[in-house]
Parts: structure tokens; sequence; C-alpha cells
């Protein structure tokens, strides 16, 4: 019998009274590491109106003091940085060095939490007409969502509520089941930092639960993260029911590698950008197209990523741990299957790859394809595994044509060493977030994360000063002070009784 995680409901952890669990998996060994309840209609519903019903006290709590309280939680995820990056191993799979980098992205959006007051000002404008000022204030929404992914299970949780809830907001969490250990600790973590009961709720569950929360009424915006199809149902059912809402789904990212870029940092920084994290990243390389010669260095870097070895998550001289579940390595053996079988070049292939001593994990070694096409399976679909794609271009021009064709827009990057193709690039690809000589340009939270196309469905996108934007409401306020008694000439007084 397995332990079953808790829920964070008004401010306590409970057991749930449902009896539908989901088993939650080491995938380097498939030991089951404890069980996910599929929390109750009545569980779900408890944690709404306790949000809501906290709401009406925090959005009164003076910014500086919802600051303070979050530099308390910041610093104590600080101290606990490697054992969240533990446990987030064991869950995911992910080897050490990733864990702790999933962990660090997600407190430098904590950190710029802390700078709430100044990122919530206003604007004033002073005799818009005569006697008459205008000025603005931002305002918490309410109750707020978040529905996130496996692949950053401590990152995205912290994207979202953190920012949210430093925003007079309250949250309701609803992490991947296939991994929330790590979204529970943050949530005993933010308990400890000392905040009042009922701004964080954790549920868990599915598809069943989320339905629930995007439908309910109480809860005025939703934040999600994951794959395309699961991100487009709940944009639209969100809306629908007139909620705001912002999904960042989809990608198929594209580097660009033109003949006169650094050869050793192209081959350096398209490993780790393809294969690391088992190609689990919505920011990952996934198809690298090379323009003119830079194609004659494609050998190297096939023997650059054939060197990178999956392993366990303490495992030193590991590149990167298993995929998440069976059914995701069943996915991606299918999808480098049929790139063979429609006429891409399988020039590494990772289908076979196994550890002896743990053969029951989700392993899948690096696999690399030559003569890709865009009418590919392999080029149309996201892999989201440990498979790079190649392809030729015969010149910069008609490598930014082929990815502005492309539907998803997440990220790309282009490596050079030209300032005019760096610029041109830039100015004209239909992408969200670009890298020069950058391979995955995730933006520091200061900046937010703007994905394009279908890569992100919604207005306003996540974290930094478009985040803010998105957990608030802007009132505008036009007013005119009369005077009781005015005397007018040389020497005018206004007097105010």
């Amino acid at each position: 019998m397995h332990s079953k995680l808790p829920l964070y409901i008004d401010g306590e952890f409970k057991a749930s009274q449902s009896t539908r669990t989901i088993p939650v998996k080491n995938p380097a060994t498939q030991l089951v590491l404890t069980d996910t309840p599929c929390a109750t209609k009545e569980e779900v519903e408890q944690a709404i109106s306790s949000a809501k019903k906290a709401f009406q006290s925090w959005k009164e709590t003076p910014s500086p003091e919802r600051a303070r309280l979050m530099l308390r939680y910041q610093q104590l995820l600080k101290e606990h940085h490697d054992e969240l990056a533990e446990i987030l191993s064991q869950e995911t799979g992910k080897i050490f060095a990733d864990a702790k980098g999933d962990v660090w992205r997600g407190i430098e959006v904590v950190e710029q939490a802390c700078n709430i007051s100044s990122s919530m000002m206003g604007e004033t404008a002073e005799n818009v007409a005569r006697d008459i000022d205008t000025y603005s204030f931002m305002q918490p929404l309410g109750v707020c969502a978040g529905i996130t992914p496996f692949n950053f299970p401590a990152m995205i949780p912290l994207w979202m509520f953190p920012l949210a809830i430093a925003c007079g907001n309250t949250f309701i969490l609803k992490p991947s089941e296939q991994d929330p250990m790590t979204p529970v600790r943050l949530a005993e973590l933010f308990h400890e930092a000392g905040f009042p009961k009922g701004l964080l709720q954790v549920i868990h569950g599915d598809k069943e639960q989320v339905d629930q929360i995007i439908n309910h009424p109480d809860i005025k915006a939703i934040s999600f993260v994951g794959s395309a199809h699961v991100g487009q149902h709940i944009y639209r059912t969100g809306t629908d029911n007139l909620k705001r809402v912002q999904c960042m789904t989809g990608a198929k990212n594209h580097m660009v590698i033109m003949p006169d870029a650094n050869k050793s940092q192209v081959i350096n920084n398209i490993v780790g950008a393809s294969v690391g994290a088992a190609g689990q990243r919505c920011m990952a390389i996934s198809v690298a197209v090379f323009v003119g010669e830079s194609k004659e260095w494609i050998p190297e870097i096939k023997a650059a990523i054939a060197k990178v070895k999956p392993g366990l998550w303490n495992d030193e001289e590991a590149g990167f741990g298993p995929v998440i579940s069976p059914e995701a390595k069943a996915r991606i053996l299918k999808l480098i299957e049929q790139g063979k079988q429609e006429g891409a070049v399988c020039e590494l292939d990772g289908s076979s790859f196994s550890l002896p001593e743990y053969p029951e994990g989700n392993w899948v070694g690096p696999s690399l394809f030559t003569g890709v096409t865009p009418d590919m399976a392999i080029y149309k679909e996201e892999i989201f595994g440990p498979v790079l794609l190649t392809m030729e271009s015969d010149s910069l021009e008609q490598a930014v044509e082929l990815i502005n064709q492309n539907p998803y827009g997440n990220g790309t990057s282009i490596f050079t060493e030209s300032g005019s193709a760096a610029r041109y690039f830039q100015h004209n690809i239909e992408v969200g977030q670009v890298g020069i000589n950058v391979p995955i340009p995730v933006p520091l939270p200061f900046f937010s994360f703007t994905g394009w196309k279908n890569s992100f469905y919604g207005d306003l996108h996540a974290y930094g000063k478009q985040g803010v934007r998105f957990y608030t409401e802007t009132k505008t306020i036009t007013s005119r002070w009369f005077d009781e008694e005015s005397l007018h000439g040389p020497n005018m007084t206004i007097s105010l009784k």
C-alpha cells in the first residue's frame, strides 16, 4: 500500500475522500512513489470557496506586506533548492543538474513577484481638462487557477501562483498527475512562509477536475501550459465561460545555422538544446536548418550527440534521463519509425537504447534524422523526445520562409557572426522568442514568455509585465474637486472647509 498525496485546502493538508487514484511512478524504474488522489467535486468546490473567501481580506493587504511574505517564500525555496531538485528528479527522471535548473528558474519568478509594488504602479495625467485629473490603478481579479504540465513541475507552477498571489489574487493549482510531489512540496514551503490560509489551494486529478475548474463561475482567470489539443480545449471552454485565459501549448522550434557561425559553439549548443532533458522541453530545438555549406557539419554534430547517454538522475555521466512514461516512449518510437518509412534517413537511432540494470525504464537514446521534409509526420508533430531533425536551405531567406510556414511559433534561434543576418532574422521571423547565438531563448522573468501562433492562445503572456497585467484589472479614475469658496484676485487663496 502506497502513501497518498494530500490535497491542500483552506490552509490545511488533507487526505482526499476520493477512492480514485493515479500512481506516480519513477520513470527509470517504474516503482510507484506515491498515489495521486483525484479530488472529489465537493473537495474542488471547498477549495474554490476557500479561495473566494480569502480573497476578500487578501486584496486589502498592502502590497509591501504581500512582498515581504514572498521574500520569505523565496528564501525558503533557496534553502530547500537541492531537496526540491531531488524530489523532482525522482518523479520526472531528470538528471540532477536539469532538476536544479528547473527549481532555480522558478525561484527567479518568485524574486520578480517580490517586486510587486512597483510592478503594479498605475499612470497619472494632471489637467486632462480644466481642473480634472485622470489616473489608473491595477487591482486583482479574484480567484485564479493554474493547470501545469509534467515537464517542469517546479518552474511552471512558480511561473503562476506567486505572481498571481503577489498581485492580490488567490489561486487554485492543479498540477500534473504524473509528477505532483514537487508541487505539493512547493505548497508546504508556501505554508511554512506564513501566508494566510486560503490563498493557495492544491487540487489533484485529471480532465474531470480540470473541467470543473474551467467551468466554475467563481474562477476569473486560467493559466495553462501543456499540449496543443488540451490547450485548445481549455482556451475555448474558458473563454466561452467569459474567463481570462492564457494557454502556452505546442512547439516546433528551429535553429538556423549560417556558414559563418562558430562551428564549435554550434555543436556544443545544439547537443544540449536538442536532446537535453530528453527533449521534453517546449523550447527544445527539434529542427536544425543548415544554410549553405554549414550542412557539412552534420557528421560532427551526429558524433557529438551520439556521445550523450541517458542514465539515472544521480549519474554524473548521464546526459539526460528517461522520458516521463511508457506511453510517451511508445509515441516517440512510433514517430521515429514513421520518419524512416516516410523516407527520412535515421542517422542515429535511439529506439533500442536500454540500461541493462533498469530494463523497465522509459529509455530513448539520442536520435538524428537527415533528409527531412515539411510533409513528414516527424516534422509536423511535436515529438517531445530526444530527436533532432536536420534540414537544408540555400539561403537565410528560404530558412525564414520555412519557419514562418510552420504552425508553431514558440522559440527559434540563429547562429551567425553577421549582425546583418541576425537583424534580418529577428525582424522577419514569425516566432515569439528569438535567440541570437543563444539556442533556447527563454527570457528572464522581468521580460515575458511570448510564444506566437499555435504555441499560445490568449492575449497576455506568462510572467514579467504581461503576467502582472494578466492577473490584474485596470481601473481608471477621472476626478474633479470643487471648492466651497474661492477668493479670486492677485493674492488668490482657496478656503477648504
